[in-house]
């Protein structure tokens, strides 16, 4: 039986006091460099962002924060500047499964904009850090004028359901030495240093495996020279050692990232 996700009871995402700090014009240019990192926010138009920068809301997400549950409509959307999220598939006994995470290139909320009533998935913040708000309403309004929001949303639909198909190939095929140096690629490509603050336990959980075999295939990338393993964090000291066990899957996730970069 595969690992239930174990999520702490975290307090909502707490709004911080940015309005007079929102820039006239695109690329969020008097915001702190660290949450300039929204992609979709980067490319809007100077047309589009005077429409929705008055929408915007910076927020903090703390680590375990449940953005959305399945079936349960959300009023907001979300942009991450700093935070990554997870978007996982519960099953009826509890247990859950990463099928896709979300960071500074996307948003969460989408299913909303597109037309459907909610999500199937639940949405945890996997890395504490920040992320613009705006109402869904809002945002759907933007992308139903047929500007650039839509062309933005559309692409980045296209590379997400990229993820969670690739996603689902290397859960099923490849080996979890292959799954874990994928996992670990991924989450270093979205965050902000080369140190992440996840356990064992949580990598298992996110990947639907058993701890001890995390922990055994940590050891050996370990071993590696690859990563470093301390109490609650892992930091990657050698990504090319990552590289070199991942499976294909690392790389078709990445060539994904990078066209939706260049769409951008």
């Amino acid at each position: 039986m595969t690992p239930a996700l174990a999520v702490a009871n975290p307090r909502p995402p707490q709004a911080l006091s940015l309005r007079a700090a929102l820039p006239s014009r695109p690329r969020l240019a008097l915001v702190d460099p660290l949450l300039r990192r929204n992609r979709i926010l980067q490319a809007l138009t100077d047309e589009a962002w005077a429409r929705m920068a008055p929408q915007l809301q910076l927020i903090e997400c703390p680590t375990g924060t449940i953005l959305e549950e399945p079936g349960v409509p959300s009023p907001y959307t979300y942009f991450p500047a700093d935070a990554v999220v997870s978007l996982l598939c519960v099953t009826h006994d509890g247990a859950a499964s990463e099928v896709a995470r979300v960071g500074p290139e996307g948003m969460i909320g989408i299913s909303p904009i597109l037309g459907g009533p909610a999500t199937s998935n639940r949405a945890v913040v996997q890395t504490g850090g920040h992320a613009f708000r705006a109402r869904a309403d809002g945002i759907r309004a933007e992308f139903e004028s047929g500007g650039c929001m839509q062309r933005l949303l559309l692409r980045y639909t296209q590379s997400l359901l990229t993820q969670m198909a690739q996603t689902a190939v290397c859960n099923r095929r490849h080996s979890l030495h292959q799954q874990l140096c994928r996992y670990l690629l991924t989450s270093i490509d979205r965050a902000v240093s080369n140190t992440l603050a996840i356990t064992h336990e949580r990598i298992a959980a996110m990947l639907g495996v058993r701890r001890e075999g995390v922990t055994e295939c940590a050891g050996q990338l370990q071993r590696l020279g690859a990563i470093h393993c301390s109490r609650g964090h892992i930091a990657v000291l050698d990504r090319t050692v990552l590289e070199a066990n991942a499976c294909e899957c690392y790389g078709v996730l990445r060539g994904e990232s990078h066209h939706l970069q260049a769409a951008v």
